[in-house]
């Protein structure tokens, strides 16, 4: 989904935006092929019952209800069923974004001003200065969000919501027993390893990996294992964080 037009609904002020996606898949894309013969498989949708491949058009949405029972839905009836304004993003609320825990975050979309943007700088300026962040909700193609829009780096920032009933976090008693000499030689740790957050020295090893087998590979030359640290493990606590200490 790319240059998606839309509109912030900021009370009665009305701002063009065009959603992009701000992450692009880093994942080396592979095509499945049939060992046998290299060839490239293919996918067909069939239906068991009448044992023929069915178009696209000729399918529907079911919810099964019961074993081998659905009620089926048409893509208008469902279109029906979407909240008003739902191409509209919708402003709510504000807060401060140390309120809105990480683990809610989904996906990310940077909203760029679509024609003359007075309105869309006027709002980037009331949020930096603000210093808060707006919960929105939207729908995207099928799908109905609750969002975040933030200031960052002169754009809005979109970033879709999960719902409670989506995040599974079970809730612990922390009743273990940690003496003060522990808790001390873990703070060391937790001190000796403080840094600053910059992502651009963070890379990703696997697909680096991937990409050097594959130039490999066309070359004609043999993949070989990568080099992998071994760790002793230490079951006593005590002795893994000082020794940890040590080697920091």
């Amino acid at each position: 989904m790319a240059n998606l037009h839309s509109s912030i609904s900021f009370g009665l002020v009305n701002i063009p935006i065009v959603m992009n996606p701000i992450v692009k898949n880093n994942d080396t894309s592979f095509n499945q092929l049939h060992y046998k013969c290299g060839h490239r498989i293919s996918y067909v949708k069939y239906c068991s019952y009448c044992k023929k491949e069915v178009k696209e058009k000729d399918i529907i949405k079911g919810y099964q209800y019961e074993k081998d029972k659905y009620v089926t839905f048409l893509k208008n009836e469902l279109d029906k069923l979407k909240p008003e304004n739902a191409k509209e993003i919708e402003i709510v609320s504000f807060v401060p974004i140390s309120e809105v825990d990480p683990c809610y975050f989904e996906k990310s979309y940077v909203l760029d001003v679509d024609g003359k943007g007075k309105a869309y700088y006027l709002f980037c300026e009331a949020l930096k200065k603000s210093k808060l962040v707006a919960v929105a909700k939207t729908v995207i193609g099928s799908k109905f969000y609750y969002c975040i829009l933030r200031f960052y780096n002169s754009n809005i920032i979109m970033t879709t919501l999960y719902f409670e009933e989506e995040i599974n976090i079970p809730e612990k008693n922390l009743n273990s027993k940690v003496n003060d000499r522990e808790l001390d030689l873990a703070m060391q740790l937790i001190s000796s390893l403080k840094g600053k957050f910059t992502p651009q020295k963070y890379k990703d090893e696997y697909q680096d990996n991937i990409k050097k087998a594959i130039q490999n590979k066309i070359d004609g030359k043999e993949i070989k294992n990568t080099k992998k640290k071994t760790k002793k493990q230490i079951s006593d606590l005590m002795e893994a964080l000082e020794k940890s200490l040590k080697e920091k």
